[in-house]
């Protein structure tokens, strides 16, 4: 018999801590800078760095936990480097050189050790969609690291591209756990992956990527109506999922909420760009804080929680921790369209974001160790 190849430690292990330690520090850090409470650092000073670190340092920190996948540890410890590196440049000297070249080195190796494997790797074209959108995430990071001279359309860009990356993964983790689910209560989901719709919203979403590429108005309004479409799209496979049969399992409860999340932001951003106006920034937070928020705090633990003891409720005291993002989205929403002062609403969102990722931080140093002891054919 050949031996066996000794197992490679999840990458996640590694980068889910730093994400989630990372997002509960910046953002409250980023608030209180703003507000005047407390020096801060020349990056988090405008609500443009701000949204760049949700963006291409918290959100893409989770997107390469999640797609690395299992990799040599040298090759997981360079990657969390440039990570940091790219973090430290930004935060310091936003729009420098280093911050430049650090960005563009974690990209380039993001992309080296995640695209190839999806590339050509499935027959249907959907499948294969994780590799244009982490090399579209890549270039957006890369472009961020010149600052403030790239505007908001860039983050907006990326933010589609997320959001299209949430629709997708989400509903490959979503659909098969409801599935088995429901196969344990005895009923049957017929509406799993729904192709036909999955297909549709991910062109819908690409298409308003495109036309938002473009300068003149009438594109980007029928861009609006692509992001109006697919929030009504993804909302309808919401449904056919039939959520309410799942009150008993807090893990799938806290995913479908992210997912719900992610339809009300899609609407929230397309109605105001279909009829020819600008997106409120309130509006905005229900995708970057309500959908992106939820669905990486709930994919960061369940993951780690499956790796470990093969159970997402193995610990179900972190999943209520979920509800408090949701109450950061609600807290930078609501008083906006009502018109209500801001300051304290803005110290609430930053407080109740920042208790959700300690808590997951915690959970995931009561998770350490090495994973390779966990492969099931020892």
């Amino acid at each position: 018999m050949h031996p066996r190849k000794p197992r490679l430690p999840f990458s996640n292990a590694w980068f889910f801590p730093a994400a989630a330690l990372y997002a509960a520090v910046m953002l409250p850090v980023s608030v209180l800078g703003m507000l005047g409470l407390m020096p801060t650092l020349p990056g988090l000073a405008t609500p443009g760095g701000h949204a760049h670190e949700m963006l291409f340092g918290f959100a893409l920190a989770v997107v390469a936990g999640y797609l690395l996948g299992p990799q040599p540890r040298a090759i997981t410890l360079a990657l969390l480097a440039a990570w940091a590196l790219a973090r430290i440049a930004f935060l310091l000297w936003p729009g420098s050189l280093p911050a430049l070249l650090m960005a563009g080195a974690f990209a380039a190796g993001l992309v080296w050790r995640v695209v190839p494997r999806f590339l050509g790797a499935a027959k249907k074209w959907r499948n294969q969609s994780v590799a244009p959108l982490v090399t579209g995430l890549a270039l957006a990071s890369t472009l961020g690291g010149l600052g403030a001279s790239t505007g908001a359309w860039l983050r907006g860009e990326a933010l589609l591209l997320l959001a299209a990356l949430m629709f997708f993964m989400g509903g490959r983790i979503i659909a098969p756990a409801l599935a088995g689910h429901a196969q344990q209560q005895g009923w049957r989901l017929d509406a799993r992956v729904q192709p036909r719709v999955e297909g549709t919203v991910l062109i819908l979403l690409g298409t308003a990527l495109v036309l938002g590429l473009l300068p003149w108005e009438l594109p980007e309004r029928v861009g609006g109506a692509c992001l109006v479409a697919a929030g009504l799209l993804t909302g309808m496979r919401l449904l056919r999922w039939r959520p309410w049969r799942c009150l008993n399992r807090p893990d799938l409860l806290v995913l479908l909420a992210g997912y719900t999340w992610l339809a009300v932001g899609l609407l929230a951003m397309g109605v105001p760009t279909s009829l020819g106006s600008p997106v409120p920034s309130a509006l905005l937070h229900a995708l970057t804080v309500g959908a992106l928020g939820t669905l990486t705090f709930t994919v960061m633990g369940r993951t780690r929680l499956i790796q470990r003891w093969r159970d997402p409720n193995a610990r179900r005291w972190i999943h209520p921790f979920a509800a408090f993002i949701s109450l950061a989205a609600l807290a930078r929403i609501v008083p906006a369209l009502l018109g209500a002062a801001t300051t304290g609403w803005l110290l609430l969102a930053a407080a109740a974001w920042s208790v959700a990722f300690l808590a997951l931080t915690t959970l995931f140093w009561h998770l350490r160790g090495d994973d390779r002891r966990l492969d099931p054919g020892d």
